[in-house]
């Protein structure tokens, strides 16, 4: 009997044990096929780097964390059926994802109604955040549009600009929209906004007729594939105007396909190694550069702060239940890999821009915008605008 007893307390003991260490899902939903397939694989290798160089916790409340990947594939019916399978079939109690605006606006109403809390690395779309599940690591359109206008008419001096816009993607609409906006309202002139869509791969018509309108610069807030070969055409056909992008272009593959063509293009994006202030941030360079030998990107690094975050709400929540988890993210502040995070109930976080160029096949830091002052160049042009 004694015995019987024993062997009972024994399993009793390892069934707890087996409940105690079943883990913490986090679902990252990123895409892997598509337009914005760089993205994607940027922020698993970042993430799979942080894990395994202690950059990041694997555990949180005595539990492992596992991360479960799904391919959104840039496409916001697929993000909408891998934000369900995560939720329904993987069990996942929070989301890191997607790299794109319009993917995650796909999956938004999906996570929203099952009330479980992803955030975007870098959707800049502000209907990003209007559920109240979902929320984002980076800055919004509504500030990147402005700040590229005040670049393009106060430091690069254009008074004229044609504007080349994916419409096949909300991201590229939006921010096109507010480029033009503030830049009118700073004094410039839009001379023309031309339609291109994911896939396009010959800008004949287009880059034609903007040199009949001969701009001073080119606006193309698009992703790298379409600028990059757009450039190449560009420059084929004589065409020399500083062409501005925004933080689509930030990936190496820009280079590898427009080659000398993307010289001396400028863009403005998240971060860059060279504005790093966080401890853990300058540990994730190091760790970075020894694995791979190359510098970090922004997307990838965004990625990492998403699961700081996510692993910060579950710690102060004490719990892995989703609706805490959201509530806690409501109220972060964390130093993450791109600096300190301060989350809004809106779940819009205030971040610092970056502006960059194409030098010399790599990019190279040009200036750092903080968010006070990026706050302050979208007033000033509100009011400039009436």
């Amino acid at each position: 009997m004694r015995r019987f007893l024993v062997g009972l307390a024994a399993l009793a003991f390892l069934a707890g044990f087996a409940v105690a260490q079943e883990p913490i899902k986090i679902g990252v939903l990123v895409e892997f096929t598509g337009g914005c397939a760089a993205y994607g694989e940027m922020a698993k290798r970042a993430l799979e780097l942080a894990r395994e160089a202690g950059i990041v916790p694997t555990e949180v409340l005595g539990r492992p964390i596992e991360l479960v990947y799904y391919d959104a594939r840039t496409e916001p019916t697929e993000a909408a059926t891998g934000a369900r399978r995560l939720i329904e079939v993987e069990k996942v109690v929070a989301i890191i994802g997607t790299m794109c605006s319009g993917p995650y606006l796909g999956a938004g109403e999906i996570v929203q109604a099952a009330g479980v809390p992803m955030i975007s690395p870098t959707s800049t779309n502000p209907l990003t955040t209007q559920p109240e599940y979902c929320f984002r690591a980076c800055f919004v359109d509504t500030d990147q549009g402005p700040v590229a206008a005040y670049l393009a008419y106060e430091k690069l001096g254009a008074r004229t600009a044609a504007v080349v816009v994916d419409v096949a993607q909300a991201y590229c609409v939006g921010l096109g929209n507010y480029f033009k906006q503030a830049f009118e309202a700073l004094g410039g002139k839009i001379l023309a906004t031309l339609a291109i869509r994911t896939g396009d791969v010959d800008f004949t018509a287009q880059l034609t007729e903007i040199k009949r309108l001969n701009p001073d610069i080119i606006y193309a807030p698009n992703y790298y594939t379409e600028v990059a070969l757009m450039a190449k055409q560009a420059r084929d056909l004589g065409l020399t105007q500083q062409i501005l992008g925004a933080d689509g272009l930030y990936a190496p593959e820009l280079i590898k396909i427009g080659g000398e063509a993307v010289e001396g293009i400028m863009f403005t994006t998240f971060w860059h190694e060279e504005v790093a202030t966080t401890e853990v941030g300058k540990k994730y360079i190091q760790a970075f550069k020894e694995k791979y030998g190359e510098s970090p990107d922004a997307f990838g690094a965004l990625a990492v702060d998403c699961y700081l975050l996510i692993v910060d709400a579950i710690q102060r929540a004490g719990t892995a239940d989703p609706a805490a988890i959201k509530d806690a993210l409501k109220t972060a502040d964390l130093e993450v890999v791109t600096g300190r995070t301060v989350m809004t109930p809106e779940g819009n976080p205030k971040k610092d821009f970056v502006f960059l160029t194409v030098k010399n096949g790599q990019f190279a830091f040009g200036s750092l915008i903080t968010a006070e002052e990026a706050e302050n160049i979208r007033k000033l042009i509100e009011e400039e605008g009436g």
